[in-house]
């Protein structure tokens, strides 16, 4: 007889595996995208309808066009198949992370530092849940931004998301 939380215990199994799919694409990929003079945004491997998608992010200060990401896509195309990470089909797409990013990983904050981001919290923080300013400072506890001339320290363990805000 199924136990009526196999399901969910399935659920998370398969997203741990999803988590150490990037990651060991990320391996795999990362030293080839470096040697081409690019830099690796972010790897993510997710379901989107009934697909799987590895999606590979890749950046540069000159800006990324379709001819970057064709030119990623076939360099790392076979390193991918031969290491073989993922059992499932899936479909490869290569791109920009845009002007408006979102910020993961320490070198993004790094990266990021005196641009204008919107940070959005998990719970309210001083009545509000989303503040706008100018990234000063982001380490393991804390992510500080600058709005309207003052300083506003978060918590890491508050933030939901945080990602730049571009002015059209």
């Amino acid at each position: 007889m199924k136990s009526k939380y196999s399901s969910v215990k399935k659920g998370r199994i398969m997203e741990k595996q999803k988590k150490n799919t990037a990651g060991t694409v990320r391996s795999i990929v990362e030293p080839i995208i470096a040697g081409l003079g690019y830099m690796l945004w972010d790897v993510e491997y997710v379901k989107e309808g009934a697909d799987m998608i590895l999606r590979i992010t890749i950046d540069s200060p000159e800006g990324i066009g379709i001819e970057d990401c064709e030119k990623v896509s076939r360099a790392i195309d076979p390193a991918i198949d031969e290491a073989d990470p993922i059992e499932d089909s899936y479909r490869l797409e290569v791109s920009s992370p845009g002007v408006e990013r979102i910020l993961t990983r320490p070198e993004h904050f790094e990266a990021c530092l005196g641009e204008k981001v919107e940070v959005r919290l998990y719970a309210p923080l001083d009545g509000r849940k989303q503040l706008t300013g100018i990234l000063k400072s982001a380490d393991a506890d804390k992510i500080t931004v600058e709005e309207d001339g003052g300083e506003t320290a978060i918590p890491r363990d508050a933030v939901a998301k945080v990602s730049t805000v571009f002015e059209w």
